[in-house]
């Protein structure tokens, strides 16, 4: 059955570096080998399971005439027990099964072929699923190419965002709508404690959070506090809740205030139906917000970074060999680029890492653009002593190798901004 395995699908898309030569077959190519046949495997079992509900929808005789949704709660809890799985999981693998089955078989094709895995087919279903009916044809085959080419992490990611962007055009009516249902709840929990609910738009909702962090930070740097982030955000959303500004939080936690980066079109700004053609507006860590919000934000504090993108032009921002430290405005620019940290697959805010120069300040790296990227702790690490090079391209693009000779390729949320300077006249011209 196994005798040629080219027929499990296409080799995985590995580049690697010519300069250190073709490491051959080793330890980690034989588990990308299994990982295919897992996919392969899979999706034989999503076909069986949507066979084995098909075949109990079309015989209801030995449910006893039940109607379809007990039949279903019946094959939810007997594939559990033949699977020893819990009876939420069993329910996500007949709805899962059902939705490649029927709704979605490209995508079902891709995990047959190995070009994809079973972790991705059921984030497929997930977010697909949660588009109207008459919106999904726009979004599948891009979802279906970033399936094949994307990690996890990046997949979840970008296909929320494609989810996101595609169904703006009516998120004016439907954030309407929800702002209506705005509220705070207060549910008692144990031993004294409660949890305190806040149901608000989430622009303000990712401010406050930011806010918290920013000030948890400050108290965590203090020798003598030895309070978890988790304890000093609770404590600090209860004196800023009950005292307002509290005088006995030191000078620097004071002035900490709520940042958000707001992305906006500039073509947005000025015409609903020129809005329509140039994209979404959207919030770092949150995503597409309704344009009237947008403009309303573009306009008023200076407690939001405003990033206002052009078709055409922008700025490239480099203090050269004079400083190690990035000034404040380049720091907030790598962020806003990047929205995470750059290692391969993960997904930690951009705000939360450190800001990275690809070839080192003692090595004569320069503190500009095209040399810093956002690492959190973990990836900062393993770049500077796990063995990896890491490199960025002209683009953004930020290119890890690894020990093996690997090449893995991650982009940016947002591609660099470069100034193009307009042509100049042929020789001859007048001009004006």
């Amino acid at each position: 059955m196994f005798s040629e395995p080219e027929e499990w699908g296409p080799e995985p898309d590995v580049v690697r570096d010519p300069t250190i030569g073709e490491p051959g077959i080793d330890a980690l190519a034989w588990v990308q080998d299994s990982s295919v046949m897992l996919a392969v495997f899979a999706a034989e079992r999503f076909e069986r399971i949507a066979e084995y509900r098909r075949e109990a929808m079309a015989s209801p005789h030995p449910f006893r005439g039940a109607a379809p949704e007990l039949i279903e709660r019946s094959l939810r809890l007997e594939l559990a027990a033949a699977l020893q799985l819990t009876e939420h999981t069993a329910a996500r693998l007949l709805h899962t099964a059902h939705a490649l089955t029927e709704r979605y078989p490209a995508a079902l094709d891709a995990l047959h072929g190995g070009r994809t895995t079973a972790q991705h087919a059921e984030l497929f279903v997930e977010l697909v699923d949660a588009v109207e009916p008459e919106l999904r044809d726009v979004v599948i085959p891009t979802a279906l190419e970033l399936a094949e080419s994307c990690p996890l992490g990046t997949f979840r990611r970008r296909l929320r965002a494609l989810v996101d962007t595609v169904r703006s055009a009516t998120l004016d009516q439907r954030s309407r709508e929800a702002l209506a249902r705005r509220r705070v709840i207060l549910e008692p929990s144990d031993d004294g404690m409660g949890w305190l609910l806040l149901h608000v738009p989430v622009v303000e909702a990712r401010a406050i959070m930011n806010r918290l962090d920013g000030e948890a930070r400050v108290f965590a740097d203090r020798p003598d506090d030895d309070r978890t982030m988790d304890q000093l955000r609770a404590d600090i959303a209860c004196d800023l809740l009950i005292d307002g500004e509290v005088a006995a939080h030191p000078d620097e936690v004071r002035g900490v205030r709520a940042t958000v980066a707001v992305t906006v079109p500039a073509l947005s700004l000025l015409d609903d139906d020129l809005a329509a053609s140039a994209g979404p507006a959207s919030v770092e860590g949150v995503g597409p917000i309704p344009l009237a919000k947008a403009r309303e934000l573009c306009g008023v504090a200076t407690s939001w970074m405003r990033v206002i993108t052009h078709p055409e032009t922008g700025v490239v921002l480099s203090v050269g060999r004079d400083l190690y430290r990035p000034p404040a405005d380049l720091r907030r620019l790598v962020r806003w680029r990047a929205e995470r940290c750059l290692a391969p697959g993960c997904n930690v805010p951009a705000r939360l890492c450190h800001i990275d120069h690809q070839v080192p300040w003692s090595e004569g790296g320069r503190t500009e653009l095209t040399n810093l990227a956002p690492l959190c702790e973990n990836h900062h690490i393993v770049k500077h002593h796990g063995g990896w090079g890491v490199r960025q391209r002209p683009d953004g693009v930020i290119e890890w190798i690894s020990p093996l000779g690997r090449r893995y390729l991650v982009e940016p949320e947002r591609r660099t901004p470069t100034f193009r300077p307009p042509p100049e006249p042929p020789p001859g011209d007048p001009p004006f």
